[in-house]
């Protein structure tokens, strides 16, 4: 187990004792500790991520309507979700150099543009080639919007509510995967399935309206801004890729193992988010509104997830908190991917622990990335490990994809769970750090 400190500017506080204090127990508390700035800060995360995830989801809720107009096989159909993925690597290891070296905010707003235009852009797209350009240029935005706005709210956040804040802001991930599966499913029931993939496609285009708000009404963190300022190594992968020495621990071993944490939880994840609904359609032959139903059993269950892991980051700590729910999302889709044909009923139930589990190991990740740099390469290293992480867990979709056509969707969806494996081995070598102020 890494004992590695973080860099100086990080600085370490006392922990907390793990059942808090009698006023963590207000629901709120974290909300007011924010003060005027913090949460204009919060909202603007909060909005941007998701309408983040509703532009995301566009692409799995249309791809049997897009599988059937461009006539596509299922490794072809999973190579979508892998491009995204694999680009938005790119984007977010930009974005949070961008963040490092122009602030949060900007960055923010650079992101949201991008995925915003991209999306609308697939909607228009004549070959599965375009569309797949497209798709691809839209992960640049979709890469790295989540890792600016978590530092810009772990920024204005105390050490004592930083998890149960990170985790309100990982929870609009749902919120916009739930607005998702609400205009699939009246889009999908009042046109055709060839027009309807592109009206998917076209509301993409709403995240620009927040982008006006964000620009009047959201700063950077004062404090961390002039840290920030501060710094001649500000936005530097050299910084975060530097081996340790005798006079400094370096920063190497922390990105290796925060990339492979986030290379497993993604692949067990997006592997789950990506061919669920085809699983659901092509496997157990549900409708457009049977489909929309389970739907809001998983999504229910994330939602709840991410508020409930945020609540344990602070409680049992950022490793205990991804442990616990590696574990438990490996047994989900395990028993998930058995269910006997037949068993709707059971099919349904289980979609609440499946959300509520793979949702909340990553409550944590907003705050332990953030608590794992300095101030002066947070963005740069938030951003790196977390898309890196993105980029090779988004094999695992194509992997099923490929696999499927000979195991089924359902016997190849098993294979997430070995993501949830690699997650828990990581953590083996890095730090808790529970109780850290920003700097």
């Amino acid at each position: 187990m890494s004992t590695t400190p973080p860099p100086r500017s990080v600085t370490s506080g006392v922990p907390p004792k793990p059942g808090g204090g009698a006023h963590d127990n207000r629901a709120f508390d974290w909300l007011r500790a924010l003060g005027p700035r913090g949460r204009h800060a919060f909202a603007g995360a909060f909005g941007g991520y998701a309408l983040d995830s509703y532009d995301y989801f566009t692409l799995p809720l249309s791809m049997v309507a897009l599988s059937a107009y461009f006539g596509l096989d299922s490794g072809r159909t999973g190579l979508f979700t892998t491009v995204t993925l694999v680009v938005s690597a790119v984007g977010g290891a930009v974005a949070g150099v961008v963040a490092d070296r122009v602030g949060r905010v900007r960055a923010l707003m650079i992101t949201v543009i991008t995925y915003a235009v991209f999306t609308v852009a697939c909607g228009f797209a004549p070959t599965y080639e375009t569309l797949l350009v497209f798709r691809a240029l839209q992960g640049l935005g979709f890469g790295g919007e989540w890792a600016v706005g978590a530092i810009l709210v772990a920024e204005y956040a105390s050490a004592r509510h930083r998890g149960r804040t990170l985790g309100a802001v990982q929870s609009a991930w749902a919120v916009g995967w739930a607005l998702a599966a609400v205009v699939y499913t009246l889009v999908f029931s009042f046109a055709g399935d060839d027009l309807a993939w592109r009206v998917m496609f076209w509301t993409g285009a709403l995240p620009a309206l927040l982008v006006v708000w964000l620009r009047r009404r959201v700063h950077d963190a004062p404090e961390a801004a002039a840290a920030r300022e501060r710094s001649p190594r500000r936005g530097s992968f050299a910084a975060i890729l530097r081996p340790g020495t005798a006079g400094s621990p370096g920063l190497l071993r922390t990105t290796v193992f925060a990339g492979l944490l986030s290379t497993g939880v993604q692949g067990g994840y997006y592997t789950l988010a990506t061919w669920v609904p085809t699983y659901l359609k092509s496997e157990r032959g549900l409708s457009v509104v049977g489909t929309g139903g389970y739907l809001a059993f998983l999504i229910s269950g994330a939602f709840l997830g991410y508020l409930t892991g945020g609540q344990l980051t602070d409680r049992l700590g950022r490793r205990r908190n991804i442990w616990l729910f590696a574990l438990l999302s490996a047994v989900c889709v395990l028993a998930y991917a058995h269910i006997p044909q037949g068993a709707g009923t059971l099919l349904l139930v289980l979609g609440f622990p499946l959300g509520f589990c793979m949702s909340a190991i990553f409550s944590g990740f907003g705050c332990y990335l953030s608590e794992l740099y300095p101030t002066a390469v947070r963005g740069t290293g938030q951003g790196f490990t977390y898309n890196t992480g993105r980029a090779v867990g988004a094999v695992f979709p194509s992997l099923v994809g490929f696999l499927a056509d000979g195991w089924g969707v359902g016997g190849a969806l098993v294979f997430g769970a070995v993501g949830y494996g690699l997650a828990a081995l990581a953590l083996l070598g890095l730090p808790e750090t529970r109780g850290r102020e920003l700097a």
